[in-house]
């Protein structure tokens, strides 16, 4: 692109000729999706080192009309990350922990870190940062902060917007916003950064964050559980708060196809319990204190559990590797899927009390539109967020299935809708869902998505396309 030789050249000349790729052997990992929906397209990918970097290089795109898409660790879910023709602005060499405050309990870190340092640095400190994805090893905190990840201590600890008292933001005209506040109390204005948690890069690029730290867990007891159906883990979930309460971090449903399709694919994985079920629970206490025994508490829990005809079997880890081994029927579950063939996903969220009339309504409505379908329902039921997987008919070719994608995506998010609920529920927008989210949005709401688009990004050089999309006109 002779267009782009003038601008590129004084980038380069700026972060170093090394760090803008244009081979498309160098580009290849950054041009990939993680589910293999869209190859990227890009005619450059960008690596600057510091914000600075960062700002100058928005600005440099921003007058000369060029399009940008920031990027962490490239483990986004919904085509959020990818480019379309624009230049990819990868944020992983800003993987910097600025300062860890054990006493203020927060940690200033960088966009580019991966969430597992980060995790690592606070527990150097003695203390714990709650968001805990099964991409942990390899996405990257600006990603997820940009996506308003979940994970499976929502319950206890909330989404990660939750967990960000400032950020630093790189605007689109190249301005840098500082707002690397630790103030656990801060009104003075509008609350700025809620403007670019969950937007996904399409309002400005956070180079920086402010997190929120807790006290690391002195005990934690894990239980893997079966269960009747999805009402009974309700009323499980009930009794365990209301027995633990905060002391209950993590509710995780699982049909029984998820938890074979782990066993069968993923080395390792061990059957924790004799017999097969349609249905399990994967349950976690922690406690900061050792006042009380968190073992002795989930033991009682679930002795009432079974009396009331909550659980029909359970096995409670005796050991951190027996625990490890039941959290991997769980984190690995996603990975197995791909094993069984194609596999159209819905990551949905409903009232939690209404999680069991979801699954009574969505599970028979897609069985009945492709006699075959193997469903793989599993998630967060603590926070209401289920991922409602189907794998392709055994037999079926792939293409042919996940042709049928948008046919389900009508049928889950049609149920979904009624329940009021969110067809987004913490995976994002990106561009897998923007047409869907036209679809069921309130229009006033799209409206002022729009506004702040147009007010924030008025040349639409960030991440266009995705979320709303670009507005014409």
């Amino acid at each position: 692109m002779p267009a782009l030789s003038p601008l590129l050249a004084s980038i380069a000349q700026r972060i170093g000729a090394a760090h803008v790729l244009t081979d498309p052997a160098d580009m290849a990992p950054y041009l990939r999706e993680e589910r293999g929906l869209y190859q990227g397209e890009a005619p450059a990918v960008l690596r600057p080192g510091t914000t600075e970097e960062v700002a100058f290089i928005v600005e440099a795109c921003a007058r000369a009309g060029v399009a940008l898409v920031p990027q962490g660790g490239n483990t986004g879910l919904v085509g959020g990350q990818m480019p379309f023709g624009q230049m990819v602005l990868s944020l992983a060499r800003l993987d910097r922990v600025r300062a860890v405050d054990p006493v203020d309990m927060t940690m200033t870190v960088e966009a580019g870190c991966i969430l597992d340092k980060v995790h690592a640095a606070a527990e150097e400190a003695g203390c714990l940062f709650p968001l805990h994805i099964a991409s942990q090893g390899s996405c990257r905190i600006g990603g997820n902060l940009s996506s308003n990840a979940g994970g499976t201590a929502v319950l206890r600890y909330g989404n990660a917007r939750e967990l960000v008292l400032g950020l630093e933001v790189v605007l689109a005209d190249g301005r840098v916003w500082n707002g690397l506040k630790r103030l656990r109390k801060n009104n003075a204005g509008y609350d700025l950064k809620q403007l670019f948690l969950g937007t996904e890069g399409t309002l400005g690029v956070i180079t920086a964050a402010v997190l929120k730290l807790f006290p690391q867990p002195a005990q934690r007891a894990t239980a893997f559980l079966a269960v009747p159906d999805p009402a009974a883990a309700l009323a499980l979930l009930k009794r365990l708060r209301g027995e633990a309460g905060d002391a209950l971090t993590t509710f995780e449903l699982m049909s029984g196809f998820g938890v074979e399709t782990v066993l069968k694919h993923m080395p390792g994985a061990v059957r924790p319990l004799a017999n097969t079920y349609e249905w399990y629970v994967l349950a976690e206490l922690s406690s900061p204190t050792r006042a009380f025994d968190l073992g002795a508490l989930l033991e009682e829990g679930l002795a009432a559990a079974m009396e009331a005809g909550e659980v029909l079997d359970a096995v409670i880890a005796a050991s951190e590797a027996q625990a490890a081994n039941l959290w991997r029927l769980r984190e690995d579950m996603s990975e197995a899927q791909k094993h069984e063939g194609g596999s159209i996903k819905h990551d949905v969220s409903v009232p939690v009390s209404r999680v069991p009339e979801f699954l009574e309504r969505a599970l028979p409505a897609c069985l009945a539109a492709l006699p075959g379908l193997r469903p793989c329902p599993f998630g967060h039921v603590g926070d209401g967020n289920i991922h409602f997987n189907l794998s392709q008919p055994e037999g079926m070719e792939k293409a042919a299935f996940i042709a049928l994608w948008e046919t389900f995506n009508r049928i889950v998010h049609d149920i979904v809708t009624e329940m009021d609920g969110s067809i987004a529920a913490e995976h994002g927008i990106g561009r897998l869902k923007r047409e869907e989210l036209a679809h069921y949005a309130d229009p006033v709401a799209l409206e002022l998505m729009h506004r702040v688009k147009a007010a924030l990004d008025p040349a639409q050089t960030l991440n266009p396309g995705k979320v709303i999309g670009v507005q014409v006109g």
